[in-house]
């Protein structure tokens, strides 16, 4: 019966402020939705610099069945250490990969194909330029959405500084929208990270981008996606990806401590 009060209590809270415990800090989020161009209503969390709104804003996308919440939770607070304002998505593709509920999906009754999630990502984007986040602002993404971050970067050049991109996604799934298909059009700077498992079908990929100019890194014991910064996860030091990460982003204006 403890538990079950517990749980509801936890349900309560995240209906108006979300927490994430982690790293022996409590960090406090704003829960937030809007709306995509289709009408479809997307959920998120904003986490707020110190700084305010001219403070650089990450914008944080997932991976396949998951949900921001789930798949960042330990990746957030790395963010938020280093003074920036952090955009955490529910796009329309995804799930309970990592134990919480994407609540875009729960609202929409289904979840989508990767491509259709696209127009979720430009509202984040949209949602970030009409309330007044003016510092750089950076789209971080995740195998499909790592894709999808960098058709942003071509489509949206004018209101992004960069893009992170994490295992982007190139295999049949993807459809059209597959990361290949961008490596020429993305017009912002480009970091595309994979870990060294998944380079086989990868070399190409980011033989194209480094030709253009952008960066990437190969985690050596990584994960598939963003989890090749959590620990937990590749069961290996990660200090070699994060160092990059933030070394990334601090060269592009990410520099607020």
């Amino acid at each position: 019966m403890l538990t079950r009060v517990l749980m509801i209590s936890v349900l309560a809270c995240w209906a108006i402020m979300a927490e994430v415990a982690l790293a022996d800090e409590t960090i406090a989020a704003e829960e937030i939705h809007f709306t995509a161009a289709d009408g479809v209503t997307v959920f998120a969390d904003i986490y707020h610099a110190e700084a305010g709104k001219i403070a650089p804003l990450v914008m944080l996308f997932h991976q396949a069945s998951s949900d921001g919440r789930g798949e960042y939770g330990t990746i957030i607070p790395r963010l938020t250490a280093m003074g920036l304002n952090v955009l955490v998505v529910d796009q329309r593709s995804g799930g309970t990969h990592f134990g919480s509920v994407n609540r875009t999906v729960n609202a929409l009754g289904t979840k989508t194909k990767y491509c259709a999630a696209y127009p979720d990502m430009e509202a984040a984007l949209n949602y970030a330029k009409t309330n007044g986040f003016s510092g750089p602002r950076f789209a971080w993404g995740s195998s499909y959405s790592a894709a999808l971050v960098l058709k942003l970067g071509g489509d949206h050049k004018d209101d992004l500084t960069a893009v992170l991109s994490f295992s982007p996604g190139s295999g049949r799934a993807m459809g059209p929208c597959n990361a290949n298909n961008y490596l020429e059009t993305v017009a912002v700077p480009v970091l595309a990270l994979s870990p060294r498992n998944e380079m086989k079908g990868r070399k190409e990929q980011f033989a194209t981008l480094q030709a253009a100019g952008h960066q990437t890194f190969v985690a050596e014991n990584g994960v598939h996606g963003s989890s090749m910064l959590v620990e937990a996860r590749t069961k290996s030091d990660t200090s070699a990806t994060w160092d990059t990460v933030i070394g990334f982003l601090k060269l592009h204006g990410a520099e607020y401590q």
